[in-house]
């Protein structure tokens, strides 16, 4: 009887081990759902300058709050302020021959004219008399012909310097011609140009944030040199985030543009968050398993997968890991 018992007992205890061994196998033999995680990006600005030159300061710094139109940066750049003063001296001789071409000639340039022009007359009147008398004579007979020709020489030429003197005298009443009024002005406008040029190069040693935002990252020490358009500083947009994901295509049958997911974010703790689906793309040349000619199958890729959150997740910032809850 006691040997039945043990009996009975032995099976029980044998059966009771069989089942347990076949709900572990069920358990740990069970494949896992696939987790899809990602993490939170926003959008950041690279913050150059157009102006070559040196840091001289920075004025905000990394996690520093700022708003659009902020100087962040100040840049150092002796070149610019050597070319404005440059500039500068070229526009007061620029300016200063558009005022000669304006007013013209000085009074004692008018007045030498003048004296030049009553010179040339006096010496035409001198060489006109002498003309007549020789040639009264000449018609005499007393003069020969060589002489008179001489003197009608000299009288000619009298009355070209007076021409010469009078021509010389009107241009400096009247001043500089409209071609060359003209040309003093557009030098003038020329070096005036240069300056506006120099003056924005030197507003640009400014460096402004161009969102508000945070600053993430600054570049360069203070004293290093930066060239142009190198950049500065890096300024998030954290008003502008979202979640991205790296999706086998085998995991996208319920995720389609425009869809919402539930996403859990480790870091703010339990609370689960939705967002909508606003970019799917496949990553180019990037597959995460490969088929075989025997085994039928195909690529599986890997697709881009954006999604923005759909309320204002609170403390959220960019490189935080996101789950998607399912």
């Amino acid at each position: 009887m006691n040997a039945r018992k043990d009996l009975l007992l032995g099976l029980g205890v044998l059966f009771a081990v069989i089942i347990l061994v076949a709900l572990i196998g069920l358990f740990v033999l069970q494949p896992k759902q696939v987790e899809i995680i990602g993490e939170a990006e926003a959008t950041e600005y690279r913050v150059s300058g157009k102006v070559p030159g040196r840091i001289e300061m920075y004025l905000a710094e990394e996690g520093d709050r700022v708003k659009k139109g902020d100087t962040l940066v100040v840049i150092d750049s002796p070149e610019v302020d050597a070319k404005l003063a440059q500039a500068l001296a070229a526009r007061q001789a620029a300016e200063a021959q558009n005022q000669k071409a304006i007013h013209g000639a000085r009074e004692e340039q008018i007045q030498g004219a003048y004296e030049l022009y009553q010179k040339a007359l006096a010496g035409e009147e001198v060489y006109r008399k002498s003309f007549e008398r020789v040639d009264r004579l000449y018609q005499k007979g007393v003069v020969t012909a060589q002489k008179h020709d001489e003197v009608e020489a000299q009288y000619k030429v009298a009355q070209a310097n007076v021409k010469a003197a009078k021509s010389q005298y009107d241009m400096a009443v009247k001043g500089a011609q409209e071609e060359d009024k003209a040309a003093a002005r557009a030098m003038v406008a020329r070096v005036d140009g240069m300056i506006e040029e120099i003056n924005i190069a030197k507003a640009e040693r400014y460096l402004l944030s161009p969102v508000d935002g945070e600053v993430s990252e600054c570049f360069p020490h203070v004293g290093e040199l930066v060239g142009q358009g190198s950049p500065v500083m890096s300024v998030v947009d954290m008003n502008d985030m979202w979640f991205h994901f790296a999706i086998r295509e085998d995991m996208l049958k319920d995720i389609t543009m425009g869809s919402q997911l539930q996403v859990r974010v480790p870091a703010l703790g339990e609370q689960v968050y939705p967002v909508q689906v606003t970019f799917i793309k496949v990553m180019a040349g990037y597959a995460t398993w490969r088929s075989t000619q025997t085994s039928g199958g195909y690529d599986v890729k890997t697709f881009d997968v954006k999604a923005r959150p759909a309320v204002a997740i609170p403390n959220l910032r960019p490189g935080m890991t996101a789950v998607v809850v399912r």
